[in-house]
């Protein structure tokens, strides 16, 4: 498949200034800093503890394990790293760190295994969510030693609808009409989306269709992926819930914890108490988008309760 042009970098860069303007209007710069993970004090802290955890060790390369957070954008990925980051065992590479992504795709797959192979950390996470079609690549194709391995994280729709409209406006709902009318199949937007669910979008009328709409579809045709491309089989690959995160941060936590062979620390949720709610409201969304939406939340919450937490390979990090 051909791929887009890229956008020059002083427009691409330009965007991203606008943007960053407007969410600091929005949403106030306390917000701001938090999801871009600004803090000076925060960073400086945690680059310290990873020091002193490579001191005290002599950690040497060539151990680590890759973990990679995938999903869809607003769907709790944010508050999941920030609470393993906490963890000096972690080297973290979020979706605007240079080393490991352009523009939040990823760099190609000898630079990712380069970074995990020189980390002196047992564990190097990535958070590739505008490359979570590719999960099973990166969990089989990397050639790593320990396997990596990979949490797919997922929110409520209404919830993860409402975050997306006030943090990117109508940008799920331009999408969608670019990709309905036949446009924009090298986006990362739509690979891997099945036939079903390319059909489903080009049948709506997006033209009378809100932003609110727009963002619950995407929701559901990424979500989808999760069992599309047989992730629900892999005993590597964990399904978190951000709404039980909030709900029980201590369980969900511990789920994480099990799965990556790593000891529970009641600071990995410090940062998530006292943020439990109590729920979202329904949106007045497009019956058939609802329909589906509604099908996909059951089986997804079907699939978390039924699938067990278990450890995969030896322990690592202690």
């Amino acid at each position: 498949m051909a791929q887009r042009q890229q956008e020059p970098w002083a427009r691409y860069q330009g965007r991203r200034l606008w943007r960053h303007l407007s969410w600091l209007r929005t949403q106030g710069l306390a917000r701001l800093i938090e999801e871009d993970n600004l803090n000076p004090l925060q960073r400086a802290s945690r680059a310290v503890a990873g020091w002193r955890w490579r001191q005290a060790r002599q950690a040497r390369p060539g151990a680590a394990t890759a973990v990679f957070v995938v999903g869809l954008q607003r769907s709790g990925t944010n508050m999941l790293v920030r609470g393993l980051e906490r963890d000096p065992r972690f080297q973290v590479y979020n979706e605007n760190h240079r080393a490991a992504f352009n523009r939040f795709r990823l760099r190609p797959d000898p630079v990712i295994r380069q970074l995990v192979e020189r980390s002196r950390h047992p564990y190097v996470l990535f958070k590739p969510l505008c490359d979570s079609h590719r999960t099973a690549d990166l969990l089989d194709g990397l050639g790593l030693e320990p396997a990596p391995r990979g949490m797919w994280a997922y929110r409520s729709v209404d919830g993860r609808a409402r975050s997306a409209v006030a943090k990117f406006g109508d940008t799920n709902l331009r999408m969608l009409r670019d990709l309905a009318a036949g446009g924009g199949q090298d986006r990362w937007e739509a690979q891997r989306l099945s036939p079903d669910s390319m059909q489903l979008i080009a049948s709506i009328n997006w033209a009378a269709r809100s932003p609110h709409d727009a963002a619950a579809m995407f929701w559901y045709v990424r979500n989808r992926l999760y069992f599309e491309l047989g992730l629900a089989e892999r005993p590597d690959v964990l399904l978190v819930s951000y709404d039980a995160m909030l709900a029980d941060p201590r369980a969900e936590m511990g789920r994480i914890c099990r799965f990556l062979d790593l000891p529970f620390d009641a600071r990995l949720v410090a940062h998530v108490e006292g943020r439990r709610g109590g729920g979202e409201a329904r949106l007045e969304l497009h019956p058939r988008i609802r329909a589906r939406c509604d099908e996909l939340a059951a089986q997804l919450d079907a699939a978390r309760r039924t699938v067990p937490t278990r450890p995969v390979g030896g322990e690592v990090g202690r």
